[in-house]
């Protein structure tokens, strides 16, 4: 027999309360340095400077010779200052020393003997009349940028090529505004992580998406840690283990902000999500939504400032649950905002289901969103072939009738509903001819 008072248990919020209050109840992270190979991706929190001219230095553009006056020119050894008509070899990028004019290329040079036969530098080869011209061939010190100048501005999200310039200027670091750490604690001791699934078996869904979702939706995917059923381990997994005394391990990871874990969210004997953030002196902020799937979602936060998110363990109901409840939550922690809902018109006619939203994955088939097969709790199909969600309220939807939904994070955007057009402004109507009564002579026809 169905207990009445768990439906309601879990039903505390309806599906736009839930995904406001999941908005609501973080704050953005603040800003932080980073390494640069680790800020691709990142905005930056405040503007990046040149710490020094860059280049700092001139140098050579060239393999060839740095030289001194004109020609020829008395060999020196590399480094040295120049005193007019001498000369030293030199390599692209090489330190321009003192007293050296410009470079003379490889090709336009040969080193050949004077009247007494030492050897010294002549033009040749490709060389043309006066050259090198003063300053030829030498990069310039600050050619680039001055020492102080701003190379990249506040705001900006970083690029391969930005990281680049950041390593050219020295920097090893940049301060980039906060983005959230998720740590997932995936639960099931009947999960299999490769291979066919046996019998009471199944294979594991969370482990290889996960990470790739939570970071479109604005997260860094953190390390993922596997438990089993027993409320022991659910328990050490929560808790916050981070060293307390002794040097810090530079290469761990930072605390997280988040940890996402999968099933435990129910009310049986073997669900120990609740329990375990109570023993923590942990507050639930959500406790089961009014939709399915993923009604059993549950959001907790811990007293060192972690958010717990707790999918329930079917994966396309823990995926709903993660675009309602941990995409606002990420995209508040991560300096976003709350996407607003789409409408799309709905393809098909859907019943009332009184109390509950239900979020439908859809097929966009001629201009309509119509319902996907394979959409129950534990698939993952209808998903897969998804181009989005319908949010369906409880009163139902009629056919051709606009309807809530959102894009998949990996998806296009949803496209505009079309506005109505003007229909077009009928002609008079014609005085009809009267029909005369009685039958009908059709004999003229074959004529």
């Amino acid at each position: 027999m169905t207990e009445a008072p768990r439906e309601g248990h879990h039903a505390a919020h309806t599906w736009q309360e839930a995904r406001s209050r999941a908005f609501e109840v973080a704050a953005p992270i603040p800003p932080g340095p980073v390494p640069i190979s680790s800020a691709i991706g990142r905005t930056l929190a405040s503007d990046v400077l040149a710490v020094q001219d860059m280049p700092h230095y001139a140098s050579s553009a060239m393999d060839g010779w740095a030289v001194n006056g004109s020609g020829p020119w008395i060999l020196s050894e590399p480094g040295q200052r120049l005193a007019p008509h001498q000369a030293s070899p030199i390599v692209t990028g090489g330190l321009i020393p003192p007293g050296a004019k410009a470079v003379l290329r490889s090709e336009s040079g040969e080193i050949t003997t004077d009247d007494d036969g030492l050897p010294i530098l002549a033009l040749g080869g490709t060389a043309k009349p006066g050259e090198p011209r003063n300053g030829q061939h030498i990069r310039k010190a600050a050619e680039e940028a001055v020492e102080g100048e701003v190379l990249l501005k506040a705001g900006t999200v970083l690029n391969p090529a930005h990281i680049a310039l950041a390593a050219l200027a020295g920097l090893d670091h940049l301060n980039v505004q906060g983005k959230p750490l998720v740590r997932f604690l995936l639960t099931g001791s009947e999960v299999v992580v490769q291979g066919v699934p046996g019998p009471g078996q199944v294979r594991d869904t969370f482990g290889p998406q996960l990470g790739s979702v939570v970071e479109l939706l604005g997260g860094i995917a953190g390390e993922q840690l596997r438990v089993g059923d027993s409320y022991e381990e659910w328990l050490a997994a929560l808790q916050d283990t981070e060293p307390l005394l002794g040097e810090p391990d530079v290469d761990a990871e930072p605390p997280a902000d988040v940890v996402i874990t999968t099933g435990g969210t129910g009310l049986s004997g073997t669900d120990h999500f609740r329990k375990a953030v109570a023993e923590l002196g942990g507050e639930l902020l959500i406790d089961g939504i009014a939709m399915r799937p993923g009604h059993p979602a549950v959001l907790a936060e811990l007293p060192d400032g972690r958010f717990v998110l707790g999918l329930p363990g079917n994966p396309l109901a823990a995926m709903m649950a993660l675009f309602t409840v941990g995409g606002p939550l990420l995209a508040a922690l991560g300096h976003g905002k709350l996407e607003d809902v789409a409408e799309v018109p709905c393809g098909a006619m859907i019943d009332a289901d009184p109390g509950r939203t239900r979020l439908m994955p859809f097929r966009l088939m001629y201009g309509l969103a119509s319902p996907a097969q394979h959409a129950a709790p534990g698939m993952m199909r209808g998903l897969a072939a998804a181009d989005g969600v319908m949010v369906v309220p409880p009163h139902g939807v009629q056919m051709g009738e606009l309807v809530p939904a959102f894009a998949l994070p990996w998806g296009k955007p949803l496209p505009a509903p079309k506005p109505a057009e003007d229909k077009p402004r009928k002609a008079p109507a014609r005085p009809a001819k009267k029909v005369p009564a009685g039958p009908v002579d059709w004999s003229a026809l074959d004529a």
